[in-house]
């Protein structure tokens, strides 16, 4: 045998394995195919081509992973996508996992929603820690630094952090040219850095924080509010305040700590903050349960299922459009499910799932 006909050869049985034929259905010297060399030499070349070409424009098309410059790997989604984060839970108040999609349901003012993308993965997180520190919190400032640092420490170690202090006036914890921190020691100097003293400005305080949760890195974006939900000094109203927080894509936790000698202490605002975004109001007896409270928060925010569907109505009335979300499993017995209970009409108009508004999902 020449070398060019063992070259030919081993080329065969290579494009044979490939092919997954075995040795008498040779792809291009066979019987079965009946062509001579030069022919079956250009058909090769032209389906392989036509093949390339396929996967190319499959992986153009296609929703792609892309890893950014942070090292997080991202979902590219070429669609106007609705993103909820759902936290599932069974008749004992615990945390349940290994559920998969088919397990739910979403309904958008009582139509049911294909579900486009879903995952069920402990996802970096931007959480901004939004602290009280008005005169009457003064004997529980120790216990909050406490708890904010337990959080800390049992939150993903990737979780960007920053920390929003307030009384009358608001200010960030971090320095100018910290935004963020994944760091204990920078995020208790945040703490730290503000003595209580002062009035309240809850409200203006909250804005503060959801403005600054748009320049993290994550998609999914947590906030943390301890205080007694009293506000006598801010400019920003309650009733807009709410209007941010649907619009915005922000989970918040509340825990309201209450001294019997102060009349603004508000637990019903506290409440609203929860549960229009999907999070959940504590209200602990004592400043002393604050961390195990704070603990429970990042265990919660690790476990939480990401679903994602493309709204069927796509008419722009600047509406509010409602959320359900349902879930049920075979031996799981009743579930419930928390997530946001619905979200604002964006001012740009809705286009068709088809379209290229993009979101990036973390994976």
């Amino acid at each position: 045998m020449t070398r060019q006909m063992a070259k030919r050869t081993a080329f065969e049985r290579y494009l044979n394995k490939r092919a997954g034929l075995s040795a008498p259905e040779h792809f291009w010297t066979g019987s079965r195919i009946g062509l001579d060399w030069k022919h079956s030499l250009l058909f090769l070349l032209a389906l392989l081509a036509a093949i390339s070409l396929s996967d190319a424009a499959a992986s153009q098309n296609a929703n792609s992973v892309q890893k950014n410059s942070n090292g997080d790997y991202t979902l590219r989604v070429n669609a106007n996508l609705v993103i909820l984060s759902a936290t599932v839970l069974d008749h004992h108040n615990a945390l349940v996992s290994g559920l998969d999609k088919g397990n739910f349901q979403i309904f958008e003012n009582h139509v049911l929603q294909p579900i486009k993308h879903f995952s069920h993965e402990d996802i970096p997180v931007t959480v901004g820690l939004v602290i009280d520190n008005s005169g009457s919190m003064g004997p529980k400032r120790a216990d909050v630094i406490e708890a904010a640092l337990s959080f800390a420490r049992s939150s993903n170690p990737r979780d960007q952090m920053f920390v929003v202090n307030f009384n009358e006036h608001v200010s960030f914890g971090l320095p100018a040219d910290i935004p963020f921190t994944d760091r204990q020691d920078q995020l208790q100097r945040a703490l730290a850095s503000i003595h209580t003293i002062g009035e309240t400005a809850l409200y203006d305080a909250i804005a503060t924080a959801l403005d600054h949760l748009k320049k993290g890195r994550s998609d999914k974006k947590v906030l943390i509010v301890i205080s007694d939900g009293g506000d006598n000094a801010s400019k920003l109203s309650l009733a807009r305040l709410i209007e941010m927080a649907k619009a915005s894509d922000a989970i918040i936790y509340t825990i309201g700590i209450f001294d019997e000698r102060d009349g603004d202490q508000n637990p019903g605002v506290l409440k609203r903050f929860a549960k229009e975004t999907g999070g959940e109001a504590f209200f602990p007896e004592s400043s002393n349960e604050i961390a195990s409270i704070c603990g429970g928060i990042a265990r919660d925010i690790r476990n939480q299922y990401t679903l994602a569907y493309a709204p069927s109505i796509l008419k722009q009335d600047g509406g509010y459009r409602v959320i359900d979300v349902k879930v049920s499993a075979l031996g799981h017995g009743r579930l419930s499910v928390r997530t946001r209970t619905g979200y604002s009409v964006p001012s740009a108009p809705l286009t068709p799932a088809s379209g290229t508004v993009g979101h990036d999902l973390h994976r």
